[in-house]
């Protein structure tokens, strides 16, 4: 899952984002109304954090901006405005949610769960792929029945592979989404990392999910009877 961040206050900005990213959610940050902006209505964001008082362009506009691009990305304002007609503006301007600073962490990552909860439910929450199913509620996988224990980080990368069955995606583009970096290729933490993903998902099933494409990257696909 990746959220965007656009807040003008660096120490809030860093805050934020390393409490997520302890969560397993990938994190962009935006310090002004008009990157963020550009960044909500280009990217594939399951949620924006949005502060109202921002410069370039407020909240308010931002959120209009998305809203009139038929863009229903879950929008959350956070904001040290704690008037009762900004958080009722906030929400008739078509926010998902607005949390006045300052505010307990614990009490963001609660509201983030539901708001993600509510858009799970919207659309499928279960995911079947051959006999692996992912409750994305509970964020709850098994395969022939059997419960797998992931961790976050392999649990964010079978999220990836997912949602881009049949396609090919590259050991760049896997760590741009996973763990928010640049590849660099003489490390090896992608291939580590899918490794230890097969060995949960895959290498006691005689249908194998997860392929390597040879100089390029992998594939996430059910290939009957592969090895």
């Amino acid at each position: 899952m990746r959220i965007l961040v656009v807040e003008d206050e660096p120490k809030a900005a860093a805050y934020i984002r390393k409490g997520l990213s302890e969560q397993a959610y990938v994190v962009d940050v935006a310090h002004n109304g008009i990157d963020g902006l550009h960044l909500a209505t280009s990217g594939d964001y399951g949620l924006v954090l949005l502060d109202v008082m921002l410069p370039g362009a407020d909240g308010w506009s931002v959120l209009q901006a998305i809203r009139e691009q038929k863009k229903q990305t879950p929008v959350f304002f956070l904001s040290a405005r704690d008037e009762v007609a900004d958080r009722v503006k906030g929400l008739e301007l078509g926010a998902d949610d607005y949390l006045v600073k300052p505010f307990a962490f614990s009490e963001l990552l609660a509201r983030i769960k539901t708001i993600l909860r509510r858009g799970a439910a919207k659309a499928d929450a279960l995911l079947h792929i051959a006999d692996l199913e992912i409750d994305f509620v509970r964020r709850r996988v098994s395969r022939a029945g059997r419960r797998i224990d992931l961790t976050a980080k392999e649990y964010t990368l079978l999220d990836f592979f997912v949602h881009r069955v049949g396609e090919v995606v590259s050991r760049t583009l896997i760590a741009e989404h996973v763990w928010d970096m640049n590849f660099d290729s003489d490390t090896n933490v992608v291939d580590v990392a899918v490794r230890r993903l097969r060995a949960k998902i895959d290498d006691t099933f005689p249908d194998k999910l997860v392929h390597t494409v040879r100089g390029v990257g992998y594939v996430f696909e059910h290939r009957a009877g592969s090895a």
